[in-house]
């Protein structure tokens, strides 16, 4: 079991509002989720140093950061953490290149475990170095702004709503980024969201807060599909945000094959090259299951799959199967019912290859 990373316990009051959560997280990416006004950017900036508790203690691997007991409020430079705003946020008197500098010259010699170039490569970021912050896409801001984070070599990354600000086809492409980063940096990540596909595409635990209290803290696929979580979703639509791998195009037919676990799964032609990896959304609901191999259909791509769990909510059922990678199947109550699904069950997942989107 992993040991704790972060340790808190933090009470923070407003007028007609308090924060009142503890918890213990350990390496990896954690995802503070919560609908709005749920207390989670106000629980993230007190563990960053920005935001004062009315009480509470915070540690960071056994260092004390803030104690109410001991009268310790470390500022939020000596609490050797990385801060992505949902804006970026980026000096803008000073060019790419600049930005990445001034961090990383503030952090001692003995302290820097990340690469300036390291970063640069990782990001992407070698056109960008020369350029203002003006002249820069909101996807080109929000990856100098994580490079600039981590320029600091900071001990744990905290990110407000990172990929808020931007469509689709950049969230995924960010998202590639922060799964490359956490895997070559080994960073622990906290991640804050209300979007429940972005949590259980990224996170490997999630803090589900509600009204400034904690609801549940596990695995994002444990707690995020229980009912009581439910009512707590801003009516997004589910979207399943999956990994693939690059194997060939075909552009006779427009499509590109890819490898979902060790599943083919055909996608909209794309420029990425063979051996690439890449996110795409499939939304919950465009997926149709059935329990025989279907005859000839027009959907591109028949996915054998394993069905690991069934919740209902409301009035649709959400089915959790397995293709090598989890796909949530959104389905009425009356399939159910007259396909007979069940836990343990072998099924096939219909998927149009129009229904898939590249988010590259």
């Amino acid at each position: 079991m992993n040991e704790p990373l972060l340790d808190f316990r933090i009470e923070k009051s407003y007028s007609g509002f308090t924060l009142e959560v503890e918890a213990s997280f350990t390496s990896g990416i954690t995802a503070i989720f919560g609908p709005s006004g749920s207390g989670k950017s106000t629980l993230l900036n007190c563990i960053a140093g920005l935001t004062r508790p009315g009480v509470g203690e915070i540690s960071l691997n056994g260092r004390s950061l803030f104690s109410t007991s001991r009268g310790l409020n470390l500022p939020p430079e000596g609490r050797h953490m990385g801060y992505v705003f949902q804006e970026g946020l980026l000096f803008p008197h000073l060019n790419v290149r600049q930005n990445l500098a001034y961090g990383f010259k503030l952090t001692p010699a003995h302290r820097r475990r990340v690469d300036l170039e390291q970063l640069v490569e990782l990001l992407e970021l070698g056109p960008l170095l020369e350029r203002p912050p003006a002249t820069l896409s909101g996807g080109e801001r929000q990856r100098v702004a994580l490079a600039r984070a981590l320029a600091t070599s900071p001990d744990l990354l905290l990110m407000d709503e990172p990929l808020g600000s931007l469509d689709m086809r950049l969230r995924g492409r960010i998202l590639r980024y922060f799964k490359l980063l956490h895997r070559d940096l080994s960073i622990p990540m906290v991640y804050v969201s209300h979007s429940i596909s972005e949590v259980l595409a990224i996170a490997n635990a999630a803090l589900v807060l509600s009204g400034g209290k904690r609801l549940a803290l596990d695995h994002p696929r444990k707690v995020l599909l229980e009912p009581f979580v439910h009512p707590l979703l801003e009516m997004e639509s589910l979207e399943n945000l999956v990994e693939v791998e690059v194997v060939e195009h075909h552009p006779k037919s427009g499509l590109t094959k890819t490898r979902i676990g060790s599943t083919t799964l055909w996608v909209p032609l794309t420029t990425a090259t063979p051996g690439d990896r890449l996110f795409v959304t499939i939304r919950a609901g465009d997926i149709i299951v059935a329990t025989e191999p279907p005859g000839p259909i027009s959907a591109r791509n028949v996915l054998r799959a394993h069905i690991e769990s069934i919740r209902r909510m409301d009035g649709v059922v959400l089915v959790e199967t397995d293709v090598g990678e989890p796909i949530l199947v959104e389905v009425s109550p009356e399939a159910v019912s007259s396909l007979d699904l069940r836990k343990g069950q072998d099924v096939f997942l219909l998927i149009k290859s129009s229904s898939v989107m590249v988010l590259d």
